[in-house]
């Protein structure tokens, strides 16, 4: 299988330097979550490397490690713990390792990396990543190179797991060149890049890189013949709609593959989602007459994308013939179809009509939110959504119903018109 990046294009592990590592820097990606808020060091160093992990499980060791202020005094309370409380030697090497790599004390970390190896011992792959991770932070890459040397001596077998937990490692704290340094040692040592690393890979350039690096990654991995997953697919969707790049999402989406079964209607979805942004009416019904002729059998967030675009278009018509397709299809509407219907109507005055338009849908049913979020990112929330959220988020122990919903809101909105005018 063709790996993800030339071998020959890059050094050998023994001959790696990295001249200029002052030059790279941490680009913040878009918002999502991928690192973990804990985090108790207060070294130099913190945040190449979180130490809230198995190697760390006794609160009170965790607590006091941190607060250690010099290489001596950690190392004293290390030695020094009551016979009850002492972990296992390998346990208790790891923990003393990380601390003092993480806060700067090389010489100790080397000390006490070198006692580990000249032990019976095995290194833990985690520990080894960790420690990559730490020294890759700082631009040490011949200490890299001397770890990786040494492991493969010591059990080259863990070898692609250490590359994979380490290319992770970088990748969750946005050190990209990092990461593409172990990519490169990892081809260059013989290894294949698997499906959940590639896919790594590409997740962390969704979430760090700019939309051309993001791309350049994405065709790595196509050449490479590994197949993009959801967590993947995902990530560069929301790096497209945060840029505003709807045409680029819906030509990534068709490379994909809409015909892809395993991912459900995934893929339909978010090429329905970039017509609808722009409300791109006739493109959009064209898309969902492909999906449903293609076997796909559209879901709850595909019948809300179109209802979305119908009412702020405010195309009655449209809304209400897909109001009766997502009844034939027994599809359970939620918090925003309604919305989508409430809006359409209050925003052109036809708050009359308002009772024949709900008729079809069951408005004593508890009120649920189950479309697909990346919705929102696209076409934001009505205001009888928001309305909604703020009123349930208030009252959390009352049940609310759809219609209890509606008629609070119709009330606030009598209320409002009052004071207008009265003004």
């Amino acid at each position: 299988m063709e790996v993800l990046l030339t071998v020959s294009a890059f050094p050998p592990l023994t001959t790696l330097k990295l001249k200029s590592f002052s030059s790279i820097s941490h680009k913040n990606g878009f918002p999502l979550h991928v690192l973990s808020p804990k985090s108790f060091l207060h070294g130099k160093y913190k945040s190449c490397v979180d130490l809230d992990d198995a190697y760390l499980e006794d609160a009170s060791l965790k607590q006091r490690l941190s607060r250690k202020s010099s290489p001596e005094v950690a190392e004293n309370f290390i030695l020094e713990m009551k016979p009850g409380v002492v972990l296992p030697y390998n346990s208790t090497l790891s923990k003393s390792l990380l601390f003092y790599a993480s806060n700067g004390f090389y010489t100790k970390a080397k000390a006490v990396w070198d006692e580990i190896l000249n032990s019976s011992f095995t290194p833990d792959v985690r520990v080894v990543s960790k420690l990559i991770t730490i020294y890759g932070c700082v631009g040490n890459f011949d200490m890299v190179n001397r770890i990786m040397r040494q492991m493969q001596l010591k059990d080259p077998d863990i070898l692609p797991d250490i590359y994979a937990l380490a290319i992770s490692c970088f990748g969750k704290r946005g050190r990209l060149d990092c990461m593409d340094i172990m990519i490169k040692e990892m081809v260059s040592m013989g290894f294949s890049v698997d499906s959940a690393t590639g896919n790594s890979y590409l997740l962390y350039y969704s979430l760090y890189g700019s939309l051309a690096e993001m791309e350049i990654a994405y065709g790595r991995l196509k050449r490479s013949r590994i197949l993009i997953e959801e967590e993947a697919i995902r990530a560069m969707s929301f790096a497209y709609i945060k840029g505003n790049k709807f045409y680029a999402l819906g030509q990534f989406l068709q490379n994909v593959g809409l015909g892809r079964r395993n991912l459900g209607n995934l893929l339909w979805n978010l090429l329905l989602l970039s017509y609808a942004a722009n409300f791109k009416m006739k493109s959009l019904q064209r898309e969902f007459v492909k999906m449903v002729e293609a076997g796909f059998t559209p879901d709850l967030t595909t019948f809300n994308i179109r209802a979305l675009a119908f009412s702020r278009m405010s195309l009655f018509w449209d809304l209400h013939v897909s109001l009766e397709h997502m009844k034939h299809e027994a599809v359970v509407p939620d918090l925003v179809t309604y919305g989508c219907v409430v809006d359409a109507y209050l925003d052109k005055k036809l708050g009359r009509n308002l009772e024949f338009a709900l008729s079809k849908l069951n408005k004593h049913n508890s009120v649920s939110v189950l479309t697909d979020p990346l919705v929102f990112e696209v076409m934001g929330k009505g205001d009888f959504h928001l309305f909604s959220e703020v009123t349930l988020d208030y009252t959390r122990k009352k049940k609310w119903t759809y219609n209890m919903l509606i008629a609070t809101y119709l009330k606030k909105k009598f209320r409002s018109n009052q004071i207008f005018w009265n003004y």
